[in-house]
């Protein structure tokens, strides 16, 4: 029992947590490539390595995916300070080398110094499709506004086919459940983000992130454009520069008049926090949403108004109309809060009325012991304190809003 203890201890030295193994980094200078500190690593890595996000087999194991600031030239290779078959003979390392070939393209190099004499190519990168927004933000650290770009692209640009292969690997390591498209199908529309930079006095563009969109047919002359996949490249958040892509998407859809409304597909938390920012910001100057008219109530006009200008839907529209009465509201006065917290528990309450409604179904079919059972998880106190809960909830969720569209 003890020698197979002292071989499980010493077979546990080879697991290596894969989110620290994989190095990903975004290349600009020779120097980069050793510079640590343009390193950055995965959020998650368990759709290649399992669910514990450990690999087995190896010492000291690196996994180096460094990728050029525009292009996104790729260099794959795998370094590690001892590999298990030195010492047993009969343990198999993990294959993670195949792993990472199965999501990245054909084309990359594995030799640094190759790589390196490929940078060289960055010069002939230009961004694609059509720009459609500019912007600045100022660069504390370089004491100067950055300009960056937007750009509308499809698979009909030349080479776009290729580089959207290598950037869509990113998708993996940051977002939980990610996939990849079928480019193929053409109702697809590419939106870029590019930022503008000098290297030896010429202008040089490197990937930020992007976004894809699906145009779905609503009858019966439509579309609905749904957002299906988002990526602000981490050397990159927190500068604001997914509030600046969402809502250049948002207006250039509002242009067209096929567009019924535009939606997301199975939002994520922090979508659905940017989302409510960049619409608050786009509806706060429309008529129908005048601090005069909050206090009313939400309206038909709120929500016709933001469908027809903003092609904004009804369930958004409301989240909008809560967050600007709760601007509006002086928090202060005991009564104009008393009338905020029911007007957004009332929406809050529709859950459970349509639960109440099933119980008044269910006692008409089942037994007493079954219609005690779903009574208990109806159980109205309960219902008081979650919906106290999720209004608490919402309050601090809105209030972050407003804080964020006051320092816009």
């Amino acid at each position: 029992m003890a020698d197979v203890n002292a071989m499980e201890k010493k077979l546990a030295e080879y697991k290596c947590d894969t989110n620290d193994a994989i190095c990903l980094k975004l290349v600009r200078f020779p120097e980069d490539v050793e510079d640590e500190g343009t390193t950055f690593h995965p959020e998650y890595s368990h759709q290649l390595y399992g669910d514990d996000e450990v690999a087995f087999g190896y010492k000291g194991l690196q996994i180096q995916l460094y990728y050029s600031a525009g292009n996104l030239t790729t260099l794959f290779k795998v370094k590690y300070s001892s590999k298990v078959t030195e010492k047993f003979d009969c343990v198999e390392p993990d294959d993670v080398e195949g792993k990472i070939r199965e999501i990245i393209p054909q084309g990359f190099s594995c030799n640094t110094d190759d790589f390196i004499s490929l940078l060289e190519k960055e010069g002939n990168f230009k961004p694609f499709g059509s720009l459609i927004h500019t912007y600045s933000i100022h660069n504390e650290e370089a004491g100067e506004d950055i300009t960056y770009q937007i750009h509308k692209a499809d698979l009909s640009c030349p080479g776009f086919h290729e580089y959207h292969e290598r950037l869509q690997t990113f998708l993996m390591w940051f977002i939980e459940t990610a996939s990849f498209i079928d480019v193929d199908d053409d109702r697809w529309d590419f939106f870029l983000v590019f930022e503008k930079y000098n290297k030896d006095g010429e202008t040089l563009f490197a990937t930020v992130g992007y976004m894809t969109v699906y145009n779905y047919y609503v009858y019966p002359d439509k579309t609905r454009p749904r957002v299906s996949q988002m990526l602000i490249l981490p050397p990159f958040q927190g500068e604001g520069h997914g509030a600046q892509l969402l809502e250049t998407v948002h207006r250039f859809y509002c242009n067209s008049p096929k567009v019924q409304d535009i939606t997301a597909e199975d939002p994520s938390e922090n979508y659905v926090k940017l989302r409510d920012f960049v619409l608050v910001k786009l509806c706060q100057s429309l008529p129908s949403f005048s601090a005069d008219k909050l206090f009313l109530g939400f309206s038909e006009d709120m929500a016709s108004e933001a469908q027809e200008k903003l092609k904004i839907n009804k369930k958004h529209a409301r989240r909008v109309y809560e967050i600007l009465r709760l601007r509006a509201t002086d928090m202060s006065d005991e009564e104009k809060t008393r009338a905020y917290r029911l007007e957004v528990k009332k929406r809050l309450f529709g859950p459970y009325k349509k639960n109440q409604r099933e119980m008044t179904k269910m006692r008409k079919c089942l037994r007493p012991e079954e219609l005690l059972s779903q009574a208990n998880q109806l159980d109205t106190q309960l219902q008081h304190e979650e919906l106290e809960r999720g209004y608490q909830e919402v309050l601090a969720e809105y209030r972050r809003i407003i804080e964020r569209l006051a320092r816009a």
